[in-house]
């Protein structure tokens, strides 16, 4: 049987004990522990189903514009002095875990201290999550990333920041037999990178689970106080212009729902479906991600070689975490500064350039609102702290290029000169800048539907179940309490996890229906 199904042309009908919505790293996870736990799992993605053999040809456009939300261009709305932003998000059979550098950090330690300390979330602490993490790593093989590995465009970097005294480590990463090709952001064509749709979904299809693709689920169904389940809309492929239309509808009947459809769009189901707790769809982190580009004399290369391959947290006091990375040429060349023959200039340098960024470990001044169409509208105000973070981050991401002896150094500011000295990068960042010329992107949303002891301070309870109905649970990104400040895949998992371990021993422990009925309309008719 195929690992993924499309429910065709027909309405589908089908009743389980389990109903996910969202084939990503939370829902992937935990399709896995309760399937292999003899619970009867269907699991519903709206995007397409691409196996990596397919993927891993696409070139980093297309994988874009095939594989990511919105082309990987979903808009953020700055409010006040905040940073332009958009953020990346998979929309595929293994969502966004197809599209990471397959970077895999624990939650630091302090941020566990927070939610222990002030959130009163014990369950949370370094200690209480670690049997998490250690599945996940297991499984998705987390391995360190050698210092062969590395491209030049990092050895650059590591050789500046060493000179003003940054220590950088080695990046740990769900891969195995990467030979350094570098476009992990944009599936890897050789299987190496050890994403869901690779590694959890195809284990929870082995102990019974159906997936199917291109299911929209609209809506939650419930009745006395419970869910009991999902309807939606069975999507065609897509048309030329990318665009796809509904072919049929389809009616899960579910004992329990569990929401992982990511921080952007479960905030949006479960408000769609009658949800009323306040915190739904706010205090949304995105971890502001920047990227300085800096040109050397010599041939660099900095495709070639791991992706991500070193971070720092030297600076985690100020919420900032160094985070090595390259873009593929044809990606990068668009965001380089200049116009006509200056931008075409650049741009014939591409082999001389290398590129390095930072994440910022921000407050949660995001919010998910209800859009016109499919996708939500996102607003986000950045704190004055946040800002300064992001700033600094900035002068140290340029500072450490000009130590390793960089030409001309681009910052993440647009309208900015080329940064030959430090005396320019003093000017430019000195000069009461306004965070709206920031470019920022993020691959990182968080919190939108968060645990939390009280109901009036998150959406769901510390087993990830809504406080609102009792068979309904999070696993996904939204469930996150804060920000974290580092990559999130790993994080993802592992809560999805603890919720996927706590649920199946509660729902081992009750009567189960009989087993499910899974027949569409087509087949009612024995056609």
């Amino acid at each position: 049987m195929n690992l993924v199904q499309h429910p065709g042309t027909d309405r589908l009908e089908l009743s389980t004990e389990v109903v996910i919505v969202g084939s990503g790293a939370g829902g992937a996870a935990i399709a896995q522990i309760l399937a292999d736990a003899g619970l009867d799992v269907v699991v519903l993605e709206e995007g397409p189903y691409i196996p990596q053999t397919e993927y891993g040809r696409f070139r980093p456009t297309e994988t874009l514009r095939k594989m990511g939300r919105e082309a990987g261009t979903t808009p953020v709305f700055s409010l006040g002095d905040t940073p332009v932003m958009s953020v990346m998000a998979g929309r595929a059979v293994g969502g966004s875990s197809i599209l990471t550098g397959g970077v895999c950090f624990r939650i630091p330690g302090m941020i566990h201290k927070k939610w222990v300390e002030e959130r009163n979330l014990p369950m949370l602490s370094e200690a209480a999550l670690a049997p998490a993490f250690d599945s996940v790593e297991r499984i998705s093989h987390v391995e360190e990333v050698p210092a062969s590995m590395r491209s030049r465009s990092t050895v650059k970097f590591v050789d500046g920041a060493t000179r003003l005294g940054i220590p950088m480590k080695p990046m740990r990463r769900n891969t195995k037999g990467c030979n350094g090709c570098g476009r992990c952001n944009f599936g890897c064509p050789h299987g190496a990178k050890l994403s869901v749709d690779l590694t959890y979904l195809p284990m929870a299809h082995r102990a019974g689970a159906q997936i199917y693709a291109q299911c929209l689920v609209e809506r939650i169904t419930t009745a006395g106080g419970r869910a009991t389940g999902v309807v939606g809309r069975i999507l065609g492929d897509r048309d030329e212009l990318g665009r796809q239309q509904p072919v049929g509808t389809f009616w899960i009947k579910a004992q329990t729902v569990i929401v992982a459809a990511g921080s952007l769009h479960s905030p949006q189901l479960l408000l769609r479906s009658g949800f009323r707790n306040r915190a739904i769809g706010r205090h949304l982190t995105l971890h502001p991600g920047i990227r300085t580009v800096a040109l050397f004399d010599e041939r660099i290369e900095g495709w070639r070689g791991a992706l991500q391959s070193v971070y720092s947290d030297h600076f985690e006091a100020d919420g900032i975490t160094l985070t090595g990375l390259f873009v593929p040429p044809n990606v990068l060349a668009a965001t380089l500064p200049g116009v006509g023959r200056a931008f075409a200039q650049r741009v014939s340098t591409m082999g001389n350039v290398a590129v390095f960024g930072g994440l910022v470990h921000d407050d949660a001044g995001g919010r998910v609102h209800a859009g016109f169409g499919r996708e939500p509208l996102l607003t986000y105000r950045m704190s004055r702290e946040n800002k300064a973070s992001t700033l600094k981050c900035i002068r140290i991401l340029g500072e450490s290029f000009l130590a390793a002896g960089a030409k001309e150094v681009y910052l993440p500011i647009f309208g900015a000169p080329p940064v030959r000295t430090h005396a320019d990068l003093d000017q430019i960042l000195s000069s009461g800048l306004s965070a709206k010329k920031i470019e920022c992107i993020t691959f990182h949303p968080l919190g939108s539907c968060r645990i939390a002891a009280d109901p009036k301070d998150g959406a769901a309870d510390p087993e990830g179940r809504s406080w609102e109905l009792p068979n309904v649970y999070l696993a996904d990104g939204s469930v996150v309490p804060s920000s974290i400040g580092v990559n999130s895949q790993l994080t993802v998992m592992a809560m999805a996890t603890r919720i996927g371990w706590r649920l199946r021993e509660h729902l081992r422990d009750r009567p189960v229906g009989p087993t499910a009925l899974r027949t569409s309309n087509a087949e009612a008719r024995g056609t």
